[in-house]
């Protein structure tokens, strides 16, 4: 799940470095700094069985709550962190999920880390109980923290060969994030890519063959939870072998169980045999397995998409039940996994979702079905307004919201919030994107970068003073000023001086003429395509069409051609003629610079495909070069 919402609640606060809590009922005490940082350096390991004083201090917790409570503690809102006073309507509006609904916890998602921290401390001073705080961390803290580190995508850890990397990366990650002040962390993808036309999952997945995903998803977790974090497992019961992107819409797997056993369920198998604490559940339909039909709400009733545009959503007359929502996925989950941890839904406010449920009725069928956390509503008040009815009613009953309310206060108990939930803000320039996160990033990069194709020798570059050399970069996202300065600034570093023009869906024709005239003239060509996953949007990982044009053009004149992708790997599906082809798995800083190095013969290549690329390549692919030789 990935956040693109524009009417998420975005807060934070100023204040100096030194923080001092409010004594309230129910908040922690006034703490030195030095108190604090004691605290954060005894976390301990997350074991998903729950000790016996968490249990006993949840059951003492639900005897004097209200049903209200016990439904807020199950819903968790989303933020972007940026600077509101708070007199403003924002501010206001999330103080009002933590102490009127007492929400159970807050997702982070995009902003900078201190303002991202202080909100979190603000809100866990106001909250009665000690608030769970999560965020979307595939890629290590850069994916959601501004100025932090961003590690090479999953599908570049498993090109390596090597899980340790995915159990460094997921200590780093669990460490980092604790040091924020998160406690939750939704990661790792344990989906199987075996749709090369997948949308939204693509190089967020270790690959396609399910043994290996598995070794790789167990050895994340076992990182992140040894850190202190929960590690959730998503996007159950596998997200890989789908066309539509959830956040558009609902896709569907039209498989038996049977192939689910052999392919999508076998790494969850593993992640919860390797103790994950948390699975998130997928908005996908399963036909064979849960036939129940649902079909759209009507446009009066329907939300306005929210991790889409009107235009993106993808809306079908009919689907099926998805399955977070499904009684009979969740009892696959629990029943033949034997799941006992957390099950999270994926984000409430995806088009999955709300094409066809108001979110009363998602959220009371997703506790029906077996979720413990209603992750990110779209409404917050009509969830707990919805859940609480369907308890009045008779539909649900008090024992099943004390059944996951429980669950929830007894995590939270052994992640220590009831003893320090507030966090230190002196050791976060410390504890946050220090050496050890850039020397992950940068290791993972030099293994991961795979050569596919080297047909016309081209690599490694064998340049002299008059080579010129030109560098047509291709984007299909909203950043052409900015997305290629990693790589350019790497060759330059390298000695190698390049024009470069930068290509979008924005790009006009003359643009166009001027890129194939410069190519024309240029003795090598590189070729650097950002056809990157882009969530929620209609082109996401494919180039758009500008570029695709130009690149055409500049195959049919047989010009000198070295293809590098920094994001989707099957982009060469789409140029089958491109003779020179590298796949750098994504746009990370890391990634762009090693892809210079080894494209000057300073580095080797000895990354290898963890997918096949159809009708092409086998999976495993890889010419192994090494530095300096053809």
């Amino acid at each position: 799940m990935r956040n693109r919402s524009t009417t998420l609640i975005t807060l934070a606060l100023i204040s100096a470095l030194t923080f001092t809590t409010i004594t309230r009922a129910g908040a922690s005490n006034a703490t030195s700094s030095s108190n604090t940082r004691a605290a954060a350096s005894k976390v301990k390991p997350y074991s998903r069985k729950p000790s016996n004083e968490a249990l006993k201090w949840a059951d003492k917790e639900l005897q004097r709550m209200s049903l209200d409570q016990k439904i807020g503690q199950l819903i968790s809102v989303g933020i972007n962190a940026t600077f509101l006073n708070q007199d403003s309507e924002a501010f206001k509006a999330l103080r009002h999920q933590v102490v009127d609904n007492h929400v159970g916890g807050i997702i982070l998602f995009r902003g900078p880390v201190y303002e991202s921290v202080m909100i979190v401390n603000r809100m866990q001073e106001l909250a009665k109980y000690p608030l769970l705080i999560s965020a979307d961390l595939e890629a290590g803290s850069g994916m959601r923290f501004d100025d932090t580190v961003n590690f090479p995508w999953n599908m570049a850890i498993a090109a390596t060969g090597n899980p340790e990397y995915a159990r460094r990366a997921g200590d780093l990650t669990g460490r980092e994030a604790r040091a924020m002040g998160i406690q939750q962390i939704y990661a790792p993808v344990s989906d199987v890519n075996n749709n090369a036309a997948n949308p939204v999952i693509n190089v967020r997945s270790y690959g396609e063959d399910p043994i290996e995903v598995s070794r790789y998803v167990s050895a994340f977790i076992e990182g992140a939870q040894r850190a202190g974090v929960i590690a959730t497992a998503k996007h159950f019961p596998g997200h890989g072998d789908t066309a539509t992107d959830s956040h558009r819409g609902l896709p569907e797997i039209d498989v038996t169980r049977e192939r689910l056993n052999t392919i999508e369920l076998v790494p969850f198998r593993a992640a919860v045999d390797a103790g994950v604490g948390a699975v998130m559940t997928g908005h996908i339909g399963l036909p064979l397995i849960d036939p129940t039909e649902i079909t759209p709400l009507p446009k009066d009733v329907k939300l306005n998409p929210i991790e889409t545009d009107q235009d993106g959503e993808v809306v079908s007359a009919k689907g099926t039940m998805p399955t977070t929502l499904s009684p009979v996925m969740n009892g696959i989950l629990r029943n033949d996994l034997h799941f006992d941890g957390l099950i999270v839904t994926d984000a409430m406010s995806m088009s999955g979702l709300t094409l066809y449920f108001t979110q009363e009725e998602a959220s009371v069928r997703a506790i029906e079905a077996g979720a413990d956390l209603l992750l990110k509503p779209a409404d917050p008040d009509a969830a707990l307004r919805g859940v609480r009815e369907a308890v009045k009613k008779g539909r649900l009953s008090e024992q099943r919201i004390d059944q996951s309310t429980r669950k929830v206060l007894a995590a939270k108990y052994d992640l220590g919030l009831t003893r320090q939930r507030v966090t230190s803000l002196d050791r976060i320039d410390r504890d946050v994107a220090g050496k050890q996160a850039t020397e992950l990033a940068d290791d993972i990069a030099k293994d991961a970068i795979t050569l596919v194709r080297n047909d016309s020798k081209l690599l490694p570059l064998n340049l002299t003073s008059t080579t010129r050399v030109f560098n047509l970069a291709i984007t299909n996202g909203d950043d052409r000023a900015v997305i290629a300065q990693p790589f350019i600034g790497a060759m330059a570093r390298g000695g190698v001086k390049m024009d470069t023009i930068v290509l979008d869906d924005r790009s006009s024709d003359v643009e166009v003429t001027k890129a194939i005239d410069k190519a024309t003239r240029a003795d090598i060509v590189i070729v650097s395509m950002y056809g990157r996953v882009r969530t929620g949007q209609a082109r996401s990982v494919a180039l758009p069409e500008p570029g695709t044009r130009t690149l055409n053009e500049l195959i049919e004149r047989h010009a000198r051609l070295v293809g590098i992708s920094f994001g989707n790997p099957y982009i060469l599906m789409s140029f089958p003629r491109l003779q020179t082809y590298l796949v750098a798995y994504g746009d990370m800083q890391s990634l762009q610079e090693e892809t210079a190095q080894a494209l000057l013969g300073r580095q080797d290549l000895k990354g290898r495909l963890p997918i096949s690329l159809p009708g092409l390549y086998p999976r495993g692919t890889g010419t192994q070069l090494r530095a300096g030789k053809k």
